[in-house]
């Protein structure tokens, strides 16, 4: 009898992974598209992505002309989807195409929770185009936010990053604030030769805004030699402290050796400053964290959860994370080359 499938879906603000594995953990496909962001595509947009991307997974795993549906279970993990409402909102989507006999969908942190321990609990914070946390306790209870940017007291994405290099570039060239090197730096990152430049490529809409995501590792390559740069750094490194702080102390967790995860494509870019400082910052208010970058891509959290809604046990467990991994690192060199 063929073992039943499970299906795995990591949704960014900058690409999708969308895996099949078998319920004994053996990887069937690994695929990769655009973003899929309710918030940025609406639902049905998103859902058209990863109806695409199940398409070429199906074709992948050489499972053409099976019958509906494809996976006993489906945990989506979506950027955007922050709230129980847009949880429901998706989940009854998704079951209207019919993809999964049971559907699980969440928010893109706790895939990088799941990816990063093997206890089920912990807290994860990601920052990537933006900034999230979620917190899990030992007897199930999260801690969430609503993550919906500067309207709900978000700071720390990759544009909030780049918006601050400019903001102090820009200052920096007319005097209103201290010098900084992110004068020259930030406008030749765009090939100009000044903020003020940038400034009006961006406001007559020559550069898209939403480029200032790729300044944050020009930000922390200035910050080891320059003030400004540095202030940048360290308000990112109070940002994650604070949302991890804040989801330790509503589930108590502050006294225990729990796992804090980070994860998401800016704390990746990051080096040892950022890092340092976070965990500097945490061990203040919870000395026993253990705190550690997400080595495993958050896709195979997205996986691992599926195997766990169908009680897999360990081997099959650690078989997908090593398969899933592997591929998953396969993919980063071929889009680094």
């Amino acid at each position: 009898m063929t073992a039943p499938l499970v299906l795995g879906v990591d949704g960014g603000n900058s690409k999708t992974d969308l895996a099949l594995a078998s319920a004994d953990g053996e990887l069937r496909s690994l695929v990769r598209g655009p973003h899929s962001s309710p918030h940025r595509l609406g639902l049905d947009g998103s859902l058209d992505v990863l109806q695409e991307l199940l398409g070429d997974a199906v074709r992948e795993a050489g499972l053409n002309g099976s019958a509906k549906p494809v996976a006993e279970v489906a945990q989506l993990l979506m950027a955007g989807v922050d709230s129980p409402a847009e949880e429901d909102e998706v989940r009854i989507a998704v079951e209207g195409r019919g993809w999964a006999r049971h559907t699980r969908v969440g928010n893109d942190t706790f895939a990088v929770l799941r990816a990063g321990t093997e206890r089920g609990w912990g807290v994860a914070v990601v920052c990537g185009a933006g900034i999230n946390c979620v917190g899990v306790s030992p007897d199930g209870r999260h801690a969430r936010f609503p993550a919906l940017g500067p309207i709900s007291g978000d700071w720390g994405g990759g544009y909030d990053v780049g918006l601050a290099a400019l903001h102090a570039a820009a200052r920096s060239e007319d005097g209103r604030g201290p010098h900084t090197s992110l004068e020259q730096s930030v406008p030749q990152y765009f090939g100009l030769a000044a903020p003020s430049e940038l400034a009006e490529a961006i406001h007559r809409k020559r550069i898209d805004p939403r480029q200032l995501e790729d300044l944050p590792p020009i930000v922390f390559a200035d910050a080891e030699q320059d003030a400004v740069a540095a202030e940048i750094v360290e308000r990112l490194a109070a940002e994650v402290v604070a949302l991890a702080r804040v989801a330790l102390e509503r589930l108590g967790l502050q006294r225990e050796p729990v796992e804090v995860l980070l994860g998401g494509g800016l704390l990746q870019a990051s080096n040892g400053r950022l890092i340092g400082a976070i965990e500097a910052g945490l061990h203040e208010i919870a000395p026993a964290a253990l705190v550690r970058e997400a080595t495993s891509p958050p896709i195979v959290g997205a996986a691992l959860l599926a195997l766990d809604d169908l009680g897999a046990d360990g081997e099959a467990q650690e078989r997908l994370r090593n398969e899933l991994g592997a591929a998953a690192e396969r993919f980063e060199r071929n889009s680094d080359g």
